[in-house]
């Protein structure tokens, strides 16, 4: 387990090389989450208010709960948790399935994405922008790569429950959910674009659209 482990950690180092974000131009720039200016990233916070606790983060120890309609809980390891990210070009995940669970169809606009199982088995994949499907099982140990902007997703055929850890080449890599992108968006995408796209009726857009809103 050691080595699949270190060649993971390997990947990511070598994602910040060659970042998707913008280099950094200094040694840290801790992310001063709290401040209203923004430019394409945070604003660095004062040197003399870091501490290692910037740097740190156990979200990732735990398996998250996945009694929810996909099956599936993501753990984010980015910026937003981690504010010693800031400019670093990297961020990690944590990804788990109950049996038959899903991370449905979606994109990571700012990274490339590399998932390392945990645990379990997973079918896993992604569609190119000329509509090929690249898929495959893998299994605890084995490691897949997503290319950045790409649908891609992971399901869980077994029994038992499974886990991914996932790094990117971002410190916000961004996730956008296919279907509730189309179908929960604010002020919502017109039912007609909606109707003719999927070629079904509106009776049907309502439904999903019922279906895939937020729990209050």
């Amino acid at each position: 387990m050691a080595a699949p482990l270190t060649l993971l950690f390997l990947l990511v180092l070598a994602y910040g090389t060659n970042a998707a974000d913008p280099d950094m131009l200094q040694d840290i720039c801790v992310a001063d989450t709290k401040s209203a200016p923004k430019v394409n990233g945070f604003i660095c916070k004062e040197a003399s208010k870091v501490n290692a606790t910037d740097f740190f983060f156990d979200g990732l120890a735990k398996p998250g709960a996945t009694n929810n309609t996909m099956g599936s809980l993501v753990t984010t390891a980015n910026v937003e948790k981690i504010p010693g990210l800031n400019t670093l070009g990297v961020s990690m995940a944590r990804i788990d399935y109950a049996p038959g669970g899903l991370n449905p169809p979606h994109t990571h606009p700012r990274a490339t994405e590399i998932v390392f199982v945990l645990e379990g088995e997973l079918e896993v994949g992604f569609i190119t922008t000329a509509n090929a499907l690249f898929s495959k099982t893998i299994k605890k140990g084995e490691i897949f790569v997503f290319p950045r902007g790409l649908v891609h997703f992971q399901q869980n055929n077994g029994k038992v429950p499974a886990a991914v850890i996932a790094a990117f080449n971002s410190q916000l890599p961004g996730t956008q959910s296919i279907a509730v992108t189309l179908f929960t968006a604010s002020p919502p995408v017109p039912d007609n674009v909606l109707t003719k796209a999927f070629q079904i009726g509106t009776k049907e857009v309502d439904k999903i659209k019922e279906k895939l809103a937020p729990k209050k």
